[in-house]
């Protein structure tokens, strides 16, 4: 099939900041693309061919949406897998595939899936309401603390929350649920596989994630993970077992846990691409959106190394902010070397929404982590207009 400069038309369900960055590849090759997403202000709107508006979870509106597409892919996990599973029956090629989807869709199948599998994962109960976890922690069932998991529809820190004490359980919507035992780890890692339709697989290096100790939220992410190779050897073979039994095809980011013990613990997985891969974009030799891309289209999986040591930095809303947004002391930013930031075209800002990236790339580790610090504490993401 022809995919350049032709007729070939490539469907992306939902159109933020992840499609956006896959756009600027259909745009380097010149592929036409057709994106839905709820909000007429998705970031995707000014880089596709075709935008429709539409909500994600309406059967309706993902099918019609898929009926005049080549293939289909998707940017977030939260869309109607029974119309995807139908237009795949009238063949249309979906990725990732529903079943994987399904699969990851609820983070309770997800375990479950891990268990049955021979996946290490932290243990877990589940539940069908988060109600039945008081009496599961009064009859002896569940010990404090553990970490609480709505199983589906949460994603950036949302729908997860540490519950050291009874108190801790109010609040949370009475849904169902996953309690995770806590896992004393040294890291949080990650490794991005990439599948082809024609079953190619490529890795990408462990990387190592710094997260923000209140908004549950990755600060940095940092390639390669400053970590022993063969605790990386480990991680990358997790990986591939992961994406192997799952069947994928695009990417597949797996979140892992580096436990005291060097053991190696799959968190979650996101088929897509992944905010621990932004960094590809400046680092790699091939970077993570165009990656998805070759994949999907059953292209030659590209070069996965990195040319340099990359690390990035999140751009969240600022505490205390919400409205127009205003990014103070860009220009100090840019001042500084291998710095470049993304920003995700969002025009309204909220305490910790994700309004952009910055990647920082150095041929020497140390420093490029020292500059990221210093973009850290000088970029801020605000309403204030006094500039």
């Amino acid at each position: 099939m022809q995919f350049f400069s032709s007729d070939f038309k490539l469907g992306i369900l939902g159109g933020g900041q992840l499609g956006k960055m896959m756009l600027y590849e259909t745009r380097k090759w010149d592929i036409h693309t057709k994106v839905m997403d709820a909000s007429p202000e998705a970031p995707c709107k000014i880089a596709c061919n075709e935008f429709v508006l539409g909500d994600l979870m309406d059967f309706d509106a993902v099918y019609h949406f898929g009926k005049d597409v080549d293939v289909l892919t998707i940017e977030i996990e939260n869309v109607n897998v029974d119309a995807l599973e139908k237009l795949e029956h009238e063949g249309i090629k979906v990725y990732p595939p529903t079943k994987t989807l399904r699969t990851i869709q609820n983070k309770a199948t997800q375990k479950l899936f891990y268990t049955d599998h021979g996946i290490p994962t932290a243990p877990f109960t589940r539940f069908a309401y988060t109600s039945e976890i008081e009496d599961s922690i009064h009859n002896g069932g569940l010990q404090l603390p553990f970490v609480w998991k709505s199983a589906q529809f949460g994603y950036d820190g949302q729908g997860v929350k540490v519950v050291r004490k009874m108190e801790d359980l109010q609040g949370l919507p009475n849904v169902e649920c996953l309690a995770e035992q806590m896992i004393g780890f040294k890291n949080e890692l990650a490794v991005i596989v990439a599948r082809s339709t024609k079953g190619e697989v490529k890795t990408y290096p462990v990387v190592e994630m710094e997260f923000h100790p209140e908004a549950n939220q990755v600060e940095y992410v940092i390639c390669p993970a400053r970590i022993d190779a063969t605790v990386a050897q480990k991680a990358q073979e997790i990986a591939l077992k992961v994406s192997e039994q799952m069947k994928h095809i695009g990417l597949l980011a797996v979140e892992m846990f580096q436990t005291q013990d060097d053991e190696i613990l799959v968190n979650e997985v996101a088929p897509r691409p992944h905010n621990s891969g932004h960094y590809s974009i400046e680092a790699s030799y091939t970077n993570q959106f165009e990656q998805h891309i070759r994949a999907i289209l059953g292209l030659p999986l590209g070069k996965t190394d990195s040319k340099v040591a990359g690390i990035m930095v999140n751009l969240v809303g600022a505490e205390g902010h919400t409205g127009d947004v205003v990014y103070e002391n860009m220009a100090d930013i840019l001042e500084m070397e291998g710095v470049t930031p993304h920003i995700y075209g969002k025009r309204e800002t909220r305490p910790f929404r994700k309004m952009g990236h910055v990647t920082i790339v150095d041929e020497d580790m140390a420093r490029a982590r020292k500059v990221a610090q210093e973009v850290k504490e000088t970029i801020k993401v605000t309403t204030n207009k006094s500039q």
